[in-house]
């Protein structure tokens, strides 16, 4: 597959320990599914030569701290290949998966108002610095994922964006910073696992709203491109308590 069409569909977390401020990580990752996905169409995403076929490729990481091998988080993350799918017969398109189907990736956005709106803004050069292209392709990218999508303006036309999009998981970190800011009032330790799904991608320097519905121990959250007002990400958060004020 062309790694310049690859893109994040949706992320999974466990957390089973806060992670220790100073440790050596051992990472653990296994092909946990694979699913032709046949025809497409991403319209808004899509330049002529982007295809019209994909897969879906899911990597399940488990992350052990490596002196006492206790297991700290597990991270499922499910990226979208353009163009890399219709191998398979149309008529029964192959799938694998080696884990149970978790329902609640099936959930809906209530139609109600959210309980609860919070809004924060990305920065320009939130996914790297604008002259990055000009001083290297790899310079600044202190999150360590070195995708030219989020960095090289001709990359990101070529793929079907008009200039660089954020990482989905800068956005995810928006969304799970204000939960633990409005419902969990600032414990991050009261987050259990957290569900995302990326429907949308996002320009650096936009506005991102984040609607919840808390329910019982599960937060329900939404999350909007304020100029465009469209729904880019949505998902839920499952936390361990409820905060004593709620």
């Amino acid at each position: 597959f062309d790694k310049r069409l690859l893109l994040h569909g949706q992320q999974y977390i466990e957390i089973h320990k806060p992670l220790p401020s100073n440790a050596s990580i051992l990472n653990k990752t296994t092909i946990a599914g694979f699913h032709d996905k046949g025809l497409y169409s991403l319209p808004e995403m899509m330049s002529s030569n982007s295809g019209g076929k994909a897969a879906i490729l899911e990597l399940e990481t488990r992350s052990y701290e490596k002196e006492s091998g206790e297991l700290l988080t597990l991270n499922r993350t499910s990226v979208f290949l353009r163009c890399a799918g219709g191998f398979s017969d149309p008529s029964k398109p192959f799938t694998y998966s080696n884990y149970p189907v978790n329902p609640a990736s099936a959930m809906k956005i209530p139609k109600t108002q959210p309980s609860v709106v919070f809004e924060d803004c990305t920065q320009p050069p939130q996914a790297c610095s604008n002259n990055t292209r000009i001083l290297s392709p790899r310079a600044f990218m202190l999150s360590g994922d070195y995708n030219p999508l989020h960095s090289d303006p001709v990359i990101a036309k070529v793929t079907g964006f008009s200039r660089p999009i954020l990482h989905g998981l800068c956005t995810l970190g928006f969304a799970v910073r204000a939960i633990i800011k409005c419902i969990c009032r600032g414990d991050p330790d009261m987050v259990k696992s957290i569900f995302a799904r990326f429907l949308l991608h996002v320009y650096p320097g936009e506005a991102l709203i984040t609607e919840m519905w808390p329910e019982g121990l599960r937060v329900i959250y939404q999350v909007k491109a304020k100029e465009r007002n469209r729904a880019v990400l949505s998902g839920y958060v499952d936390l361990h308590r409820l905060a004593a004020s709620l």
